[in-house]
């Protein structure tokens, strides 16, 4: 008997690699919520080593930030070992006259816990990697040189969320990422500096809050309006009133100054909520009947896995979702950076946000069982470790706060499938309470409780039906999953899908005969938002409706948009 010939698999590249600064990669304004003329940054290479905690740090390599040591375009390219220290340092000099007075250090996400110092003195300690944090510099910056050094330790612990991380990658489950993985940058400021801004809009009116700076303050909105206040707070309604579609994208450019201090930011009038419309509870966009139409996002890349080489990457996701006729994209247990947002934002899709879940999973309890039919299995038993609740509940809340600026996002997940969830109907009610203008699913897919303000369900392995209305607007908020691999542009010999096609059209006619005769007779009777799976293929994944590399797209964008635009005409 022959013995079979292992295949080699060439290593992907995304076509955005050609065209990244290989010297200061994501060279770009990392803030687009709250933009000044003052930026460094410190991305590209720093010295790196990895050494457990009894061990010193020996600088024998060179890692190119803001990339994960596991991708390719760190150039390391290899996994940390648990239990193991990275270290990263880097020297800077500030420019002739950037000092302003405050120097504030910035840091996009580093995984997972860490600590910065410069000059040898600590500056700040932060745990969790998805969210943003900073810290004021300016005791410590010295003319002329100055270091950087951060101290960073990731195990994959599930107290912390990892969402589809794993040391044993394979299947669903992709290859980990640890220590800084977004933009490292500095800012200066005047001493009195507006330190946040949030943002609250309906179709009428926006409400901006600003925190810190001058009493008095100065904004003006480029498409018109000049406002003077005191104080922190500022409720403006536009005489010319545009609403934010993904139709029509419309955003009001505006500025702040507050004494020394200028920023820049934009707003958008939109709103999203819950009517029952001929009897049936429906999800609305700006009073409206709407169909978030969608896609599921994982936000993997096969060359900087966590982060494209260029913000093009998010640009083009993007841009091919709207080609073939989708409206929306589910950020599926992962937060980007703030450029992605301010992408669907300008762009016009609308964002459905998971929560990164963390403590443990279970592939009988929260998939296989549930998949078969037993949805409502009592899990009051599991995920009661207190610490690992505290984490989430605050993670939770840091992800709303971070986000509740950008327009598009109209909707959370707060627990997916089961993992991690525990008193979910609790933290619907904490969720709600911190941001009231957002759809929350409490629990998607399955193990209901009592809260949510949808019925979320996943379909896979079989015909999507609508069996029984609840009060709640019906989602389905995964289904499809269809794999067709695409020679030439695969990750490895494995294959994991839902329904798998050998060829081309046999693909295409298993998703057009999907979306017309099982998803289209649905709308009429009450579904108003579908996520299918997914937007590319990932890693052994081949399910996605662009190749991981993203190269070549599956469908035909005209023929598929034409199929979208039936299902639109159905809940006009």
């Amino acid at each position: 008997m022959k013995k079979k010939e292992k295949i080699i698999y060439p290593t992907l590249k995304t076509k955005y690699i050609d065209e990244m600064d290989k010297n200061t990669p994501w060279n770009e304004y990392p803030r687009p919520s709250m933009v000044r003329d003052s930026f460094l940054c410190l991305n590209g290479e720093w010295d790196f080593a990895v050494a457990f905690e009894d061990e010193g740090a020996e600088y024998k390599e060179k890692i190119l930030v803001p990339f994960p040591p596991e991708s390719l375009l760190s150039g390391i390219e290899r996994a940390v070992p648990e239990g193991s220290i990275m270290h990263y340092r880097r020297s800077f000099t500030l420019p002739d006259g950037f000092n302003r007075g405050r120097i504030i250090l910035h840091f996009g996400a580093v995984d997972t816990m860490c600590e910065v110092f410069l000059n040898g003195k600590i500056v700040v300690r932060h745990e969790g990697g998805y969210h943003p944090f900073s810290a004021d510099i300016t005791e410590l910056i010295r003319d002329g040189e100055n270091e950087i050094y951060v101290k960073v330790r990731d195990d994959l612990s599930g107290l912390y969320p990892y969402g589809k991380q794993t040391r044993n990658r394979g299947g669903m489950w992709y290859t980990p990422v640890s220590g800084i993985w977004q933009t490292v940058w500095i800012e200066s400021v005047p001493d009195k500096y507006i330190e946040r801004l949030t943002v609250t809009s309906t179709m009428n009116n926006v409400k901006i809050k600003l925190i810190g700076g001058e009493k008095h303050k100065l904004l003006t909105i480029k498409e018109g309006g000049s406002y003077e206040f005191d104080g922190d707070e500022i409720t403006i309604s536009p005489v010319d009133k545009h609403l934010w579609t993904p139709e029509h994208p419309y955003l009001y450019h505006f500025t702040v100054i507050s004494g020394e201090d200028r920023i820049e930011s934009y707003f958008a009038l939109r709103e999203i909520g819950v009517d029952r419309i001929k009897g049936i509870s429906r999800l609305t966009l700006n009073g409206h009947p709407y169909l978030f139409n969608g896609l599921l996002d994982q936000g993997y890349f096969p060359d900087g896995i966590f982060l494209p080489a260029t913000s093009r990457g998010y640009e083009e996701d993007i841009k091919t979702t709207k080609e073939l006729g989708f409206n929306m994209l589910r950020k599926h247990i992962k937060i980007e950076p703030e450029i992605f947002y301010h992408l669907c934002d300008k762009m016009g899709v609308v964002v459905f946000q998971d929560m990164v879940n963390n403590s443990d999973y279970s592939w009988l309890i929260d998939t296989a069982l549930p998949t078969v039919g037993f949805k409502r299995l009592p899990i009051l038993f599991r995920h009661k470790d207190n610490e690992t609740r505290k984490i989430f509940e605050s993670e939770m809340i840091r992800t709303i706060e971070h986000l509740r600026f950008f327009p598009s996002v109209l909707y959370y997940t707060i627990f997916n499938e089961g993992w991690g969830q525990f008193e979910a109907d609790r933290m619907y009610e904490i969720a709600k309470a911190k941001d009231p203008t957002r759809i929350y699913d409490s629990t998607s897919g399955w193990f209901w409780r009592k809260k949510s303000d949808v019925d979320s369900h996943h379909v896979y392995f079989k015909p999507v039906r609508v069996r029984r209305l609840k009060k709640a607007p019906m989602v389905i908020s995964e289904f499809g999953g269809y794999s067709h691999r695409v020679k030439g542009h695969l990750f490895g010999e494995e294959n994991y899908g839902y329904s798998i096609f050998e060829t081309q059209s046999e693909f295409e006619d298993a998703f057009d005969k999907l979306y017309l005769e099982e998803i289209k007779p649905l709308i009429s009777r009450g579904i108003c938002a579908l996520v299918y799976t997914q937007v590319s293929d990932v890693e052994d994944e081949t399910n996605g409706l662009i190749t991981y590399d993203r190269r070549v797209v599956k469908l035909d964008r005209k023929k598929t948009k034409a199929i979208m635009n039936q299902l639109y005409d159905e809940i006009k």
